[in-house]
């Protein structure tokens, strides 16, 4: 692989439902060919169904290029590559049709099909409904669970992305009810490790900094609320320790939050989802990215949904969806480096540091 290639991604970029804010927040992203400095975004969707966002938003100085593979890819320009016949195709802003959905899988489908070819060097997923989208193909309840089945993870993480703020969550798409029933020794330890090694890995953190919340209200308080602290979450992190591992806690979630208490600390695993994604999207909403870590690919995708109530009125922001391009690039660049360096043995050359991961860059890229 050429410097080139690895200065410049192939971006996969799935459309996600059509009738939802996905084309909008696209667009507004890759409006004017703003990001063809340092990748080459291609759009697994419609030509027709952007054309037509296009036409609405009043984008009327900037062209779409259609292409039919990733090879035809130019680095100029935005790329589309339409995934199914559009040609009866109706968009209906807001809607929720069987047709929107089937066209989000086949849109996905084909970009991980690439992906896993090795044809674009990462991929982001526009938002998705996760009702409209099952089918004999998809019966997951969401992005991430698809994936670690396309890639043949056990398990995939959700790893919530903002600069320097991370969170992942020990339990995803499940009913409260069952979570714990998940909290096991070999389950948490499991998701440690891909926390740890995500960091290392992916944002080129050589001694990451863990927090891990409890479970209870007030981390159980010493037993009088729950003993899922003592029984299960403090041996574990006490294990880690003993290996010389930054992990720390478990933290009652409300106080770690409210004071700030993240900032000291490279990421944070929750117990489950709302735990870890109300305090983070209420701190990170505009910018935030749902990084899949534990795959051999780098996905990536905004931290919204498809916000039918405000799709087709141009009022829906494009900040997540490029903090999940950028993030996207920075990862897949870092992982191409670091594979190009072990290959050559080149182990003189210096590691980023704490401050100069690619997610730090991503970052502030988004501020400027």
């Amino acid at each position: 692989m050429s410097e080139e290639q690895i200065e410049k991604p192939l971006i996969g970029i799935s459309l996600g439902d059509y009738n939802g804010i996905g084309p909008e927040v696209i667009l507004k992203a890759l409006e004017g060919n703003k990001l063809a400095s340092f990748c080459t975004p291609i759009v697994y969707g419609s030509l027709r169904v952007l054309n037509r966002y296009k036409h609405m938003l009043n984008m009327k100085e900037w062209t779409l290029q259609g292409i039919q593979r990733p090879e035809q890819a130019s680095g100029k320009h935005s790329n589309v590559i339409t995934c199914w016949n559009d040609s009866q195709t109706e968009v209906e802003p807001g809607k929720i049709t069987p047709e929107a959905g089937q066209a989000a899988l086949a849109c996905l489908s084909r970009a991980v099909s690439d992906l896993k070819d090795g044809k674009i060097h990462a991929l982001v997923t526009a938002p998705i409904n996760k009702d409209n989208i099952q089918s004999e193909e998809f019966k997951f309840p969401g992005h991430t669970e698809y994936l670690a089945h396309a890639f043949g993870a056990k398990e995939a993480l959700m790893f919530m992305v903002a600069g320097d703020f991370r969170v992942g969550v020990l339990t995803g798409h499940i009913p409260l009810d069952k979570v714990r029933s998940q909290l096991t020794p070999p389950r948490l330890t499991e998701k440690i490790n891909q926390m740890l090694t995500s960091l290392r890995k992916d944002f080129g953190i050589q001694k990451p900094r863990l927090a891990v919340l409890g479970l209870n209200p007030h981390a159980g308080e010493n037993g009088l609320l729950g003993r899922e602290e003592q029984d299960i979450i403090e041996p574990v992190l006490a294990d880690f320790r003993q290996r010389g591992q930054l992990v720390f806690g478990p933290f009652p979630a409300d106080g770690f939050f409210a004071a700030r208490t993240y900032r000291s600390y490279d990421a944070v695993l929750a117990m489950y989802h709302d735990q870890g994604l109300i305090p983070f999207k209420t701190i990170a909403f505009n910018e935030g990215v749902n990084f899949t870590a534990g795959l051999k690919a780098v996905r990536t995708s905004p931290d919204h949904g498809t916000a039918y109530d405000i799709a087709g009125q141009d009022k829906a922001e494009p900040g997540s969806m490029l903090q999940a391009i950028y993030l996207a690039s920075d990862v897949s660049r870092y992982r191409r480096e670091m594979a190009v360096i072990e290959k050559n043995a080149l182990t003189s050359k210096p590691q980023p540091s704490e401050n100069q991961h690619p997610a730090g860059k991503q970052h502030q890229r988004n501020k400027s």
